[in-house]
């Protein structure tokens, strides 16, 4: 068991990494030289945090729960801006197309990746009690 969640561990932190560099290489590539899609890390970092709270405090709740069905709005509306803002900032022509396209590629992996840590570790026995 705990040899598996190694496992899993790895490979979800090779495939942050690999988001990860989709990003850097739209900012940094000779060719954009732009570091504004960067600010989605801003919405890599928040994306998670509602969900969090929510499952903290409707674990002994049956069915949906208020707090949850925010929680899925608020994450779905940060995923939908991560998305948004590299379109965006390349309709206005701040960021290049390309550099764009990378962005969004970085955002698939990475969202895919938070997707498959929540539903991976879901089911582990963690006691928030001791925070």
């Amino acid at each position: 068991m705990a040899q598996m969640s190694f496992a899993a561990l790895v490979c979800l932190a090779f495939c942050g990494s690999i988001g990860m560099t989709f990003l850097f290489l739209a900012c940094a590539l000779p060719g954009y030289g732009n570091w504004y899609p960067f600010f989605v890390l801003f919405f890599y970092v928040l994306a998670p945090i509602p969900l969090a709270v929510a499952k903290r405090y409707t674990e002994g709740t049956a069915g949906s729960s208020a707090p949850l069905d925010v929680a899925i709005f608020l994450v779905a509306c940060l995923m939908v801006s991560a998305f948004g803002l590299p379109i965006i900032l390349a309709r206005v022509e701040v960021i290049q197309w390309g550099a764009a396209g990378l962005v969004i590629s970085g955002n698939i992996v990475i969202y895919l990746t938070m997707f498959a840590y929540f539903i991976m570790f879901s089911n582990e026995d963690v006691d928030y009690s001791m925070w």
